[in-house]
């Protein structure tokens, strides 16, 4: 019996190990002996001799040579035989494609086969193929399969129109299998619409114009109905095709939702993340007083919970993905905090991702439970995560106000432990305390002072300078602390030297007797012995304030500052929507849009979510196309940032630098325009040097190293290049140019005049300046440099004055500008500050430029997406204003405004009025939406704009008015 039982054991074995034998051969002449077995008459020694060559082939040994005799093993009927030649030819068929036409009469023969599994499985194996030569071959037997009555056959043919016209996508679309794909989406088997609505996604994803999923109500409402008998796989595809719709009215969008809302207790979390990326989205739509909107957030938050009791990577993905709906929709989750609490075994990454959505949770209700869990992750023995937990304390203080005073006491009970690297967190965080809530918690600052000796990182140092420098007259041996620091000056990172040096003026402000060589001391350092350009300019601007004018010192260092706001670290409104559109995606993980991620990313389309609107509601906007379904501009302009306390006044500059001599600095790598006045350029007014480094800024007279591919680009692209605008881009013809006005007397300018205006030429902005000499010397070394602008305009080279200009003489001089340059908020808005240096001395004034000259060439907008733009942007955002005495007709208005890149989208005649509406693009991406209306014998005109940076409307309506009146 023994024997017996062995036998059988053996025999299990074996069978478990039948493919092993494949593997393995100790035969000499191998591919002559499996050429022999290939055409072998026998049935069975055919198949072990491809069992073989595809074995070889999986280990990666060169079988090529065998490729005729594998095809010839085509023509059977065993069905295993044939997979396993289509997986040769698959591997093959690119290396012999002249072997592979072979192939095509078997493929053509299996497509009529009575087998669907054959039929399925022929075509299948034709969108693998990519080979050029045989494709269109291909075609005939695909037509019929796409048609075929069984559904298997069906859905494998949509997949393999996908694959076709990746390799040939004009023969795909001249043979009309898009448009038999589209008709699939309407069968009556779901895979079969699931594959299809994959099929077409993926097309659409590659050519993002093509408009190929044409969305429609009825054609949603078949996507719905297949929603519920697909796989998991299928489900997803069409909850993704689902997300790139967008409802009509909140009526169809509450019918999506809860269509969609079982898909929540879907076990594939994948499907769980597109269902809630849907949901997401069409909740825009819905009215927040609406009971289903209430009901709908309840019933997001259990599965997002359940999704946390998967394994330690999905976890993490699905924190990702909380961590963006938390930030766009805080209520759906505020009750499930404890779910946020972290367990002793989970991963450095998930405890982390955890501790971030924690804060973002907190509020008055929860925060003591917070506080509790935080301030016990501060003993725990990961170093990381215990700073994260530390930082977290102080941004729920700052975050939620009443928490204050228990998360400083709690602060101070973790720096009563002394451990290092909890003291120096603490100290960073209480110094953003006493920003958010100056004069409450200073009293702590006596403890703080206890702990400076044990502070050895950058951060901790700079922090605990910048609380001893900003409550110096609290603090009795404040100058000695600080002069501890300076004693290691040199050896300290540039964070700390920066700090040390803004510290130690602050102090001197208010303590001027008592540290006057202090503060001699830090500026010596600062400027003298330090390479660093950024160090050395501070160090200059503090010493003029202070040499020249110390009341304005006082005003500028000590000045207010502003509160911090609770919420550092949100991400950005327009890019926070785009990725509520990618949920579940590998942009959601990333916090990135896939544009910045994916490779040759020309099929990326920005995705934006839908604007609230209800079902009654109609903005008034022009009727110019039906937008149902059109998509809005995918990507909000970005916003001039405000003027704030920076020191950008280029009129009240002092540029006499302390006299020390240095190497020139290489002008090499150097970008015109992206100097700071205040900051390094002191020298180069003059001629001078401090002490050279390129970093320091662009000289005046210095050539761009890089100059910008087009003079006008915008930075960061903006909206324009996500519409694919077409037509409409052209030379402008007849732009307006303003008449030259005198921009600095010669009185105020040792007998310099300059007048001057702006132009756009063939996209180019044109500086036209006239120099008048009206003194009796000769003026030669011409430069110029502009302050930081709200347009970012700069100089994009030097100031090209050839020959010296004698007295009473005139030149007249074309200075082409570019709009990369720093950016800063001016009042008004199209102001210019320039200087402008000669061999006498700096000179500067003040201009205002036509905001015109940054209108640029491709700001025609198609017509659905004006319309969508238009309802998109808030009617608070519309300014309407009047235009007096202009005596043209709407056809002049259009022809005499498109000179100055303002393009006229449509027009329609209501009760005897003409309304035009135009667009315009400025340099910086912002759109601005315009309708004029003209009335036939009324001079005066009516033009309403909106614009989602609101403060350019007075702009742009004075550019109006000054193109229609000239």
């Amino acid at each position: 019996m023994e024997w017996a039982n062995q036998l059988c054991e053996n025999r299990q074995f074996g069978s478990k190990m039948t493919d092993s034998k494949y593997f393995t051969t100790t035969k000499k002449g191998e591919i002559f002996e499996l050429k022999a077995e290939l055409n072998s008459d026998k049935k069975e020694k055919k198949k072990e001799a491809v069992k073989k060559v595809i074995a070889s082939m999986t280990v990666g040994k060169d079988v090529s040579a065998l490729f005729p005799d594998v095809v010839n093993c085509m023509q059977t009927d065993n069905l295993e035989l044939k997979k396993l030649v289509y997986l040769y030819l698959m591997n093959y068929a690119k290396s012999q494609p002249d072997m592979a036409i072979m192939a095509v009469n078997t493929f053509v023969k299996d497509c009529e086969d009575p087998n669907p599994l054959i039929r399925a499985l022929a075509v299948r194996t034709m969108g693998c193929i990519r080979v050029d030569k045989i494709t269109e071959y291909l075609c005939e037997p695909l037509r019929k399969c796409l048609k075929d009555e069984d559904p298997y056959v069906r859905k494998t043919a949509a997949v393999c129109v996908a694959k076709l016209h990746d390799i040939n996508a004009q023969l795909v679309e001249d043979q009309g299998f898009l448009d038999t794909l589209k008709d699939l989406i309407s069968d009556s088997n779901p895979m079969v619409v699931a594959n299809a609505v994959a099929a077409l996604s993926e097309i659409a994803e590659s050519h993002p114009n093509s408009n190929l999923l044409d969305l429609n109500p009825q054609s949603i409402n078949k996507l719905l109905t297949a929603l519920n008998e697909c796989t998991e796989w299928g489900q997803i595809f069409i909850l993704d095709c689902l997300a790139n719709y967008t409802p009509r009215d909140d009526r169809e969008s509450q019918s999506i939702c809860e269509r969609v809302t079982p898909r929540l207790s879907h076990a594939n979390s994948a499907v769980v993340l597109s269902a809630v990326k849907v949901l997401m989205k069409f909740m825009e739509m819905l009215p927040k007083d609406l009971d289903y909107y209430g009901t709908l957030l309840k019933k997001l938050a259990p599965p997002l919970v359940t999704l946390l009791s998967a394994e330690p990577e999905l976890q993490y993905v699905a924190l990702r993905n909380i961590n963006l709906i938390v930030q766009k929709r805080p209520e759906i989750l505020k009750h499930e905090m404890k779910v946020f609490f972290v367990k002793y075994n989970d991963p450095i990454y998930v405890k982390l991702e955890k501790l971030d959505i924690m804060i973002r949770l907190a509020s008055q209700a929860n925060i003591a439970q917070v506080l509790a869990e935080l301030k016990e992750y501060a003993t725990e023995v990961d170093v990381d995560f215990v700073r994260k937990a530390v930082r977290a304390i102080g941004r729920c203080a700052i975050k939620v106000e009443q928490s204050a005073e228990r998360c400083v006491s709690t602060l101070l009970d973790l720096i009563q432990t002394k451990v290092n690297y909890v003291v120096q967190e603490a100290i960073v965080v209480i110094k953003d305390i006493f920003r958010k809530y100056p004069n409450k918690y200073e009293s702590v600052i006596a403890t703080l002072c206890e702990n400076l000796d044990s502070l050895d990182e950058p951060e901790a140092r700079a922090a605990m300078i910048w609380i001893v420098g900003e409550y110096a007259e609290r603090i009795d041996n404040a100058d000695e602390l600080l002069e501890s620091f300076l004693e290691g000056f040199h050896d300290e990172s540039t964070q700390v030297q920066l700090q040390l040096l803004t510290a130690i003026v602050k102090l001197f402000l208010k303590k001027p007797t008592e540290t006057q060589e202090l503060v001699q001391q830090v500026l010596s350092l600062a400027t003298q012995d330090s390479d660093n350009p950024d160090l050395r300019d501070r160090g200059y601007i503090y010493w003029r304030l202070l040499s020249t004018d110390p009341v304005a010192a006082k005003e500028v260092v000590l000045a207010e500052k502003p509160l911090i706001s609770e919420e550092t670290d949100l991400i950005e409104p327009t890019l926070l929507e785009e990725l509520i559109c990618h949920i579940g995606t590998l942009a959601s993980v990333y916090h990135k849009p896939p544009s910045a991620f994916v490779e040759g990313s020309r099929g990326v389309m920005h995705k934006r979510l839908p604007a609230r609107t209800g079902s009654g509601e109609g903005t008034e906007c022009p009727d110019v196309g039906n937008a149902a379904g059109g998509s809005a501009p995918e990507s909000a302009p970005s916003i001039i940032p405000s003027q704030g306390d920076l020191l950008g006044d280029l009129l009240n500059l002092d540029l006499a630098p302390p006299t020390t001599t240095g190497p020139t600095p290489s002008t090499s790598g150097m970008q015109m325009g992206g100097m700071d006045l205040l900051g390094g350029g002191l020298d180069s007014l003059l001629g001078g040097d401090i002490g050279g480094s390129p970093a320091m800024g662009a000289g005046f007279g210095a050539a761009p190293a890089v100059m910008p591919t087009s003079l006008n680009a915008p930075v960061g692209g903006g909206l324009g290049d996500l519409f694919d605008l077409g037509g409409g881009v052209g030379m402008p013809m007849g732009a307006y140019i303003p008449p030259k006005t005198v921009w600095l007397p010669a009185m105020k300018a040792k007998g310099l005049e300059i007048s001057g205006t702006f132009a756009r030429r063939a996209g180019v902005i044109q500086m036209e300046l006239v120099l008048t000499n009206k003194a009796m010397s000769v003026m030669t070394d011409f430069a110029i440099q502009f302050n930081r602008n709200s347009f970012g305009l700069a100089p994009a080279g030097p100031l090209q004055v050839l020959t010296p200009l004698g007295p009473n003489q005139t030149i007249e001089v074309s200075l082409p500008l570019s709009t990369v340059g720093p950016v800063m908020k001016m009042d008004p808005l199209n102001n210019l500050q320039v200087a402008v240096k000669n061999n006498i001395d700096v000179f500067y004034f003040s201009c205002q430029y036509p905001i015109s000259m940054l209108f640029v060439e491709d700001g025609k907008m198609e017509r659905q997406v004006f319309l969508a733009t238009w309802k998109d942007i808030p009617n608070d955002n519309e300014s309407q204003f009047q235009i007096q005495d202009c005596h043209l007709n709407s056809e002049a208005a259009s022809n005499k405004l498109q000179g100055s890149n303002i393009f006229t989208i449509a027009k329609r005649t209501v009760e005897g009025q003409e309304m035009l509406y135009m667009s315009i693009k400025l340099s910086n991406g912002i759109w601005v939406l315009a309708e004029l209306k003209v009335q036939a014998g009324n001079p005066n005109y009516t033009i309403s704009l909106k614009c989602r940076a609101p403060e350019v409307s007075q702009c742009v309506f004075q550019c109006y008015e000054a193109v229609l009146k000239n």
